[in-house]
């Protein structure tokens, strides 16, 4: 049968367990099944960009809904003005304090990412991050990792489920299955990021 929607999931993996008492418990499963695989894949397909706008003094931010791991952040001044990342201790050190300017640097605490130093004015930053997939459920029935890569979905959700049926036996199983169709698609991605024309090494202006 074909896995494309949430109700479709949901009956292939009562099917592969062999078991019609868990309706249940198999939405619990699926739950965890994405919390897994958002913790381990970093592809092209979970990137976002968003734009946000600075307030003048204010130099911590809410990190952006889904938030998973940054990729790029920066002013879209002209020329770009690539933002350097920071450890906690170091923005400390470099920007305690009440000094304000172009920033030009960030870091991350808690929630929100903190820049360095404070802005004097308004910027424009592009914040390029790796955001989750958004969750199944009735209302939100398929998602991009569920029309792409099935087997992910299924093999996840059957890993989550055996340890509550204390069928340790089959969690090697799925375990070595959902291992291999992650490593798999993200080999794919890589290829294609690295698809094309030879790779070269650049120099700070973009001259090789």
């Amino acid at each position: 049968m074909a896995i494309s929607t949430y109700s479709e999931l949901q009956t292939a993996v009562a099917n592969w367990l062999d078991r019609d008492d868990l309706t249940a418990r198999i939405p619990e499963f699926i739950v965890l099944a994405e919390a897994r695989y958002n913790r381990e894949l970093r592809i092209r397909g979970m990137e976002t960009i968003v734009d946000i706008s600075t307030v003048a003094g204010t130099r911590s931010y809410a990190l952006p809904t889904g938030y998973l791991q940054a990729r790029t952040l920066q002013l879209t001044t002209d020329p770009i003005t690539p933002l350097e990342y920071l450890a906690p201790e170091m923005m400390d050190r470099l920007w305690a304090g009440s000094q304000v300017g172009k920033p030009m640097t960030f870091t991350f605490i808690g929630n929100n990412y903190i820049l360095g130093p404070s802005p004097d004015g308004v910027y424009t930053l592009e914040f390029v991050y790796y955001k989750k997939y958004t969750a199944l459920s009735d209302a939100a029935p398929t998602n991009e990792m569920l029309t792409d890569n099935p087997d992910v979905y299924l093999y996840a959700t059957l890993l989550e489920a055996e340890p509550f049926l204390a069928n340790d036996a089959r969690i090697q199983l799925w375990m070595a299955a959902f291992k291999e169709s992650i490593t798999n698609i993200q080999n794919a991605d890589a290829r294609d990021r690295h698809s094309g024309n030879s790779l070269r090494i650049v120099n700070s202006t973009g001259n090789p």
